[in-house]
């Protein structure tokens, strides 16, 4: 099984950024949706942003207007900028990846339709 593998995460002050990174040696890498989700300890996984294979990002609520999640396909990596972040984000963040031969993102920001995880970075925004 390829795991994802997720960095940058890190303590930052409220109002603070910090900028996700993320990347496997996946093959089909561009044609997979891409997602990036937080889980609290005790809580269930949620998500933040997803990007299809023509870079169309989706947010949720929380996320719009202060993150931007964006891919490099040659790099095979995915990112999630992260502004003016708050004490109540501080959770373990992951990135996910679909199956290449999905041609749409799981509906609903669905977690369940991603098959690759990675193991998280911590990101704490200390109150």
């Amino acid at each position: 099984q390829v795991n994802m593998i997720e960095s940058g995460g890190g303590s930052v002050q409220t109002g603070g950024s910090l900028k996700l990174s993320c990347t496997a040696p996946l093959d089909s890498w561009s044609a997979r949706c891409m997602g990036w989700f937080r889980q609290a300890p005790g809580k269930e996984r949620e998500a933040i942003a997803i990007i299809d294979r023509d870079r169309n990002p989706r947010y949720t609520e929380s996320a719009k207007g202060r993150f931007t999640i964006s891919r490099d396909n040659a790099k095979k990596t995915l990112y999630l900028q992260m502004n003016s972040l708050e004490p109540d984000e501080s959770d373990m963040y992951y990135c996910a990846a679909g199956s290449p031969a999905s041609t749409i993102c799981p509906p609903d920001f669905r977690a369940a339709g991603y098959g690759y995880w990675g193991r998280g970075t911590q990101v704490t925004v200390p109150t």
